[in-house]
């Protein structure tokens, strides 16, 4: 196989590429910016998917298969629907450690990945970390470098406002510390 012609191989050599909706070999390439500690949870949850998910899920497609008829066989279905999104998550995972960037938290400044940056918005102060989309998590105070917010703020420094633009309108921003 050449190195641009990419398909997923699982469970006894099947093809899933056509099954996630991509092909692999098209995607393109972008950097992943991951914290050292969510580099290893995906790769945990990489492992646990290749070992345990798929075999579980190969035990459930030979019982499925053994009930008869799979036109309306509807374990046989479900368990091929569990499949595809198996493969699919491990194409995801594979995809993000080959192409990511290990991002530490650090003092700069100006706006970066890995920066925690203090803003002021509408007299209110509002802490937020930048990171990579896969650390994404708006509960914690993470925001993605890709997500309006974060994206607005790269490269600004401790007093610069900043507006953005969100399907609700336009909010401004003032940057009050960086970390």
């Amino acid at each position: 196989m050449s190195a641009q012609t990419h398909r997923l191989i699982g469970i006894k050599g099947v093809d899933f590429s056509m099954y996630l909706g991509y092909n692999c070999h098209n995607m393109a390439k972008k950097t992943q910016y991951l914290s050292e500690e969510k580099y290893h949870e995906l790769e945990a949850e990489l492992a646990h998917l290749k070992v345990v998910e798929r075999k579980k899920n190969a035990e459930d497609l030979e019982y499925a298969k053994s009930l008869g008829d799979l036109s309306e066989n509807a374990e046989y279905h479900e368990a091929r629907e569990r499949q595809a999104d198996v493969e699919d998550r491990i194409a995801q995972i594979e995809y993000s450690l080959k192409n990511s960037q290990i991002v530490k938290s650090h003092h700069s400044g100006q706006v970066e990945v890995g920066t925690t940056v203090t803003v002021d918005k509408n007299g209110q102060a509002e802490t937020y970390q930048i990171v990579g989309a896969e650390e994404a998590d708006m509960a914690a105070g993470k925001i993605s470098y890709e997500s309006p917010l974060g994206s607005a703020l790269l490269g600004y420094k401790k007093g610069d406002e900043v507006s953005v633009v969100t399907p609700k309108g336009e909010t401004k921003y003032k940057i009050i510390d960086i970390k």
